[in-house]
């Protein structure tokens, strides 16, 4: 697929998040366009999963606003989260499910056209050849993990992705894929969010870092 151009900007504007009676983060701004990677640094219990949350319209901040091309993802709401593929720390993998099947609902839900071909080409770029068939509840921690991330090698189309950890239980060679799928996908002109403890070497025109502090 060609260089994307043009697609919207993701803007946060002052956003203050409190949980409970801890105040993770406030007045936090940035804005992430096409072809810019963001890396959401800091400890655990620093509000990385919450921001990333907040970001994708799956969390309400306590203040503040996110908005893609200008306006609040609250209005736009599934305008907006068909743009995005979100993958989240837990895997949302399913026992009973095969590691085909498991990427087929993954597909369908976020309204990702994806071929039986697709799928299983998807699924052997991620080192699961040979697991397609196989029900989750059979794989390990790496390959459940894989098996989440094989729906970033479907999703060249979508303009915003979402990462909470994606290199959590892989191994190098692994990572090394994750990490090739990310930068391919910011070359295009797509925008990419993560968080990770991990120094990954993703090749991006221009990276933006937020730290975020212990509290």
């Amino acid at each position: 697929m060609g260089k994307k151009t043009g697609i919207p900007s993701l803007e946060a504007v002052d956003l203050h998040c409190v949980r409970g009676e801890r105040k993770l983060f406030g007045a936090l701004n940035f804005t992430l366009r096409g072809g810019e990677l963001l890396r959401i640094g800091g400890p655990n219990g620093s509000g990385k999963t919450s921001l990333l949350r907040i970001a994708c319209g799956l969390l309400e901040p306590t203040r503040g606003e996110v908005r893609w091309g200008g306006e609040n993802i609250r209005r736009l709401q599934e305008e907006f989260w068909r743009r995005l593929v979100y993958v989240g720390h837990a895997n949302a993998v399913k026992d009973d499910l095969t590691a085909a099947e498991n990427l087929n609902v993954a597909c369908s839900l976020t309204g990702i056209g994806a071929q039986p071909g697709r799928v299983g080409e998807a699924l052997r770029r991620l080192g699961l050849a040979g697991c397609e068939n196989l029900p989750a509840r059979v794989l390990s921690q790496g390959q459940r993990r894989r098996t989440a991330l094989a729906r970033l090698a479907l999703s060249d189309a979508m303009p915003l992705w979402i990462l909470d950890e994606p290199f959590a239980a892989l191994d190098p060679v692994a990572i090394d894929c994750v990490q090739h799928l990310i930068a391919e996908h910011v070359s295009r002109g797509a925008a990419v969010i993560l968080t990770t403890h991990l120094e990954a070497q993703i090749a991006a025109a221009t990276t933006l870092r937020i730290d975020l502090e212990a509290n």
